[in-house]
Protein backbone atom coordinates (compact mmCIF):
# COMPACT_ATOMS: atom_id res chain seq x y z
CA UNK A 1 0.00 0.00 0.00
CA UNK A 2 1.42 3.38 -0.98
CA UNK A 3 0.73 6.68 0.70
CA UNK A 4 -0.72 9.69 -1.09
CA UNK A 5 1.81 11.90 0.69
CA UNK A 6 5.08 12.64 -1.11
CA UNK A 7 8.14 10.76 0.15
CA UNK A 8 9.76 13.99 1.35
CA UNK A 9 6.71 14.90 3.45
CA UNK A 10 6.42 11.40 4.91
CA UNK A 11 10.10 11.48 5.82
CA UNK A 12 10.00 14.95 7.39
CA UNK A 13 6.84 14.16 9.38
CA UNK A 14 8.24 10.90 10.76
CA UNK A 15 11.62 12.49 11.52
CA UNK A 16 9.90 15.36 13.34
CA UNK A 17 7.76 13.05 15.49
CA UNK A 18 10.81 10.89 16.15
CA UNK A 19 12.84 13.93 17.23
CA UNK A 20 10.11 15.11 19.59
CA UNK A 21 10.17 11.74 21.33
CA UNK A 22 13.95 11.57 21.43
CA UNK A 23 14.25 15.08 22.80
CA UNK A 24 11.94 14.10 25.67
CA UNK A 25 13.86 10.83 26.15
CA UNK A 26 17.23 12.57 26.30
CA UNK A 27 16.35 15.80 28.10
CA UNK A 28 12.83 15.63 29.55
CA UNK A 29 13.98 13.75 32.63
CA UNK A 30 16.18 16.70 33.59
CA UNK A 31 13.03 18.62 34.51
CA UNK A 32 10.73 15.85 35.68
CA UNK A 33 12.95 13.22 37.26
CA UNK A 34 15.74 15.14 38.98
CA UNK A 35 14.79 13.57 42.30
CA UNK A 36 14.91 9.99 40.92
CA UNK A 37 17.95 7.77 40.59
CA UNK A 38 19.72 8.01 37.22
CA UNK A 39 18.83 4.42 36.31
CA UNK A 40 15.11 5.15 36.73
CA UNK A 41 15.46 8.07 34.33
CA UNK A 42 17.45 5.83 31.98
CA UNK A 43 14.73 3.15 31.96
CA UNK A 44 12.01 5.71 31.29
CA UNK A 45 14.16 7.27 28.57
CA UNK A 46 14.74 3.87 26.96
CA UNK A 47 11.00 3.28 26.99
CA UNK A 48 10.43 6.54 25.15
CA UNK A 49 13.34 5.82 22.80
CA UNK A 50 11.71 2.55 21.73
CA UNK A 51 8.82 4.52 20.23
CA UNK A 52 11.29 7.00 18.76
CA UNK A 53 13.00 4.16 16.92
CA UNK A 54 9.64 2.87 15.68
CA UNK A 55 9.35 6.21 13.85
CA UNK A 56 13.01 6.82 12.95
CA UNK A 57 13.58 3.50 11.20
CA UNK A 58 10.62 3.84 8.81
CA UNK A 59 11.49 7.51 8.26
CA UNK A 60 14.94 6.52 7.03
CA UNK A 61 13.67 3.57 5.00
CA UNK A 62 11.12 5.80 3.28
CA UNK A 63 13.50 8.73 2.94
CA UNK A 64 16.33 6.77 1.33
CA UNK A 65 14.06 6.29 -1.69
CA UNK A 66 14.50 9.99 -2.45
CA UNK A 67 17.47 11.24 -0.38
CA UNK A 68 21.04 10.09 0.04
CA UNK A 69 22.08 8.91 3.49
CA UNK A 70 24.05 12.15 3.96
CA UNK A 71 21.02 14.21 3.03
CA UNK A 72 18.87 12.25 5.48
CA UNK A 73 21.38 12.88 8.27
CA UNK A 74 21.58 16.62 7.61
CA UNK A 75 17.78 16.78 7.35
CA UNK A 76 17.52 15.04 10.71
CA UNK A 77 19.98 17.50 12.29
CA UNK A 78 18.00 20.48 11.01
CA UNK A 79 14.79 18.97 12.40
CA UNK A 80 16.59 18.22 15.68
CA UNK A 81 17.54 21.87 16.13
CA UNK A 82 14.03 23.00 15.16
CA UNK A 83 12.55 20.65 17.78
CA UNK A 84 15.18 21.24 20.46
CA UNK A 85 15.08 25.04 20.42
CA UNK A 86 11.44 25.45 21.49
CA UNK A 87 11.82 22.49 23.88
CA UNK A 88 14.81 24.10 25.59
CA UNK A 89 13.23 27.55 25.77
CA UNK A 90 9.62 26.71 26.63
CA UNK A 91 9.88 23.38 28.48
CA UNK A 92 13.26 23.61 30.20
CA UNK A 93 13.16 27.43 30.50
CA UNK A 94 16.64 27.84 29.06
CA UNK A 95 17.51 31.34 27.85
CA UNK A 96 17.23 31.98 24.12
CA UNK A 97 20.77 32.77 22.97
CA UNK A 98 22.33 33.86 19.71
CA UNK A 99 24.26 30.58 19.69
CA UNK A 100 21.11 28.89 18.40
CA UNK A 101 21.08 31.29 15.45
CA UNK A 102 24.75 30.61 14.70
CA UNK A 103 24.15 26.86 14.92
CA UNK A 104 21.18 27.24 12.59
CA UNK A 105 23.28 29.16 10.09
CA UNK A 106 25.90 26.41 10.16
CA UNK A 107 23.13 23.92 9.40
CA UNK A 108 21.98 26.08 6.48
CA UNK A 109 25.50 25.66 5.11
CA UNK A 110 25.33 21.90 5.69
CA UNK A 111 21.99 21.74 3.88
CA UNK A 112 23.41 23.72 0.97
CA UNK A 113 26.41 21.44 0.54
CA UNK A 114 24.45 18.19 0.96
CA UNK A 115 21.59 19.19 -1.37
CA UNK A 116 23.38 21.33 -4.00
CA UNK A 117 24.00 18.44 -6.36
CA UNK A 118 20.57 16.92 -5.89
Amino acid sequence: MTSALPISLQTIALLTLSNVLMTFAWYGHLKTMGHKAWYVAALVSWGIALFEYLLMVPANRIGVQQFSVGQLKVLQEVITLCVFLPFAVFYLHEPLKLDYLWAGLCLVGAVYFMFRSA
